[in-house]
């Protein structure tokens, strides 16, 4: 199953099979009060740009449209908690819930999530950290998001250890060459850079995550085979961290341009492209 559909995500929630998904991933929108865009441009050489480079080569600049939408809700937790109510239906029993936030509303968010599954089924906070962007002088720099993981039953569950991938130890010489070369696995703090500016991955879409975040949550969560669900797919960026491990995928969205982010970005996967009557 490999399956994308542009339309509310409460109403595709109601139409989409039962316990059909092993994993779901979802990154809603954060709440920020402002409208999310992320501005690009391409530059190319010209004699006559207005802009001057290295060795007094001239460049001119054009500015790109940019995917955006209004990040702003009255009820912010009662519109995620709605969403991811209904979305229990479409688990396994031993499915596992991600859900990514930042810290403005990951308290809340949590009390809630307790109480729908149980003090017993949150299984960890995961703590995302970056670094980049400017740096407050008012304050502590806010660098990280919260990923919750909940487990819909926390006595069956999919964790697979052989899967994680290995980081470098910070001090490789206290633990022998051996141990070093093999290095460690993540705690649940993970460094991890943001999407590069003008890497290959980036898609244009604002509030894109890293591949390599998703990539760690699908092997480690899910199996070859399974079907992970996102319903604020965004970018895709879980479509093609299931597809790249051979798992199938089915992302939600009512952006137009998201749907065609990933239409792009997922082509070579081949899905099916659904809009919702």
């Amino acid at each position: 199953m490999r399956t994308i559909l542009c339309g509310d995500n409460l109403q595709a929630l109601e139409r989409l099979p039962e316990r059909f998904a092993r994993l779901v991933y979802i990154d809603p929108p954060f709440n920020t009060g402002k409208t999310q865009r992320r501005d690009r441009i391409r530059v190319t050489r010209n004699a006559d740009g207005e802009r001057r480079g290295f060795g007094g080569a001239r460049y001119s600049v054009e500015r790109l449209p940019s995917a955006s939408y209004r990040d702003s809700y009255d009820d912010y937790i009662g519109f995620v908690m709605q969403r991811i109510e209904r979305s229990i239906r479409c688990m396994t029993e031993d499915a596992s819930l991600f859900v990514h936030v930042d810290p403005r509303e990951s308290h809340y968010l949590k009390i809630a999530l307790d109480e729908l599954f149980g003090r017993d089924s949150f299984m960890n906070e995961i703590v995302w950290s970056y670094d980049f962007g400017g740096r407050s002088k008012r304050r502590w720099s806010p660098k990280h998001d919260v990923i919750f993981w909940y487990a819909r039953d926390p006595k069956n569950y999919i964790f697979n250890y052989d899967a994680i991938d290995r980081i470098p130890y910070m001090a490789p010489s206290l633990v022998g060459p051996e141990k070093a070369a093999r290095g460690k696995t993540p705690t649940d703090v993970w460094w991890h850079t943001i999407v590069p500016t003008s890497g290959r991955e980036k898609t244009g879409y604002p509030t894109q995550k890293p591949l390599g975040i998703l990539e760690r949550i699908v092997k480690v969560h899910s199996m070859p085979g399974d079907v992970v669900l996102d319903f604020f797919a965004g970018s895709g960026t879980t479509g093609e961290a299931a597809a790249k491990n051979g798992r199938g995928f089915v992302l939600v969205d009512q952006n137009p341009e998201a749907i065609e982010v990933m239409q792009k970005r997922l082509a070579q996967y081949e899905p099916e492209i659904r809009t919702l009557g």
